[in-house]
């Protein structure tokens, strides 16, 4: 299964102009069905998302916050990188299937909470009541 991460076009420009402050703000990640499409162009809150899980079972409504976020300079590779710990649901019991994991930056409301980008799990996923975890990559969440 391959998973992707995609930055959405608004949050690379808020990024770079220092609106969003990454290993400072309240970064979540919210799971959302299928049936959302990711439009990198145009979704740059949170209201734009749709479709995501019900709260139930330990899923909480908009998600789970990263912790041990850190912005960092990769000398090895030229580049900044946003990282932050794996992430685990226990004992996911998801209401229903979901395909996408949105990262944002969470303001308490939906309508100014920045989407920053979307993880594409590459398939529908259910725990069925197992623990689902989000293991990022060794080069971090993103780069620059």
């Amino acid at each position: 299964m391959a998973v992707t991460i995609t930055a959405y076009n608004d949050s690379k420009m808020a990024i770079l102009r220092g609106w969003i402050d990454l290993a400072g703000s309240t970064i979540k990640v919210a799971l959302v069905t299928s049936s959302y499409s990711p439009d990198i162009d145009t979704h740059d809150n949170f209201d734009d998302i749709t479709n995501e899980l019900a709260a139930s079972g330990n899923y909480t409504a908009g998600g789970e916050a990263l912790t041990s976020k850190t912005v960092v300079a990769d000398d090895t590779n030229d580049r900044g990188k946003f990282d932050a710990a794996d992430l685990t649901w226990t004992a996911l019991t998801p209401s229903a299937a979901f395909r996408y994991g949105i990262i944002y930056r969470d303001s308490g409301a939906p309508s100014t909470s920045r989407v920053i980008a979307y993880i594409d799990f590459g398939a529908d996923q259910d725990p069925g009541g197992s623990d689902f975890t989000i293991q990022w990559h060794a080069d971090g969440i993103l780069y620059i």
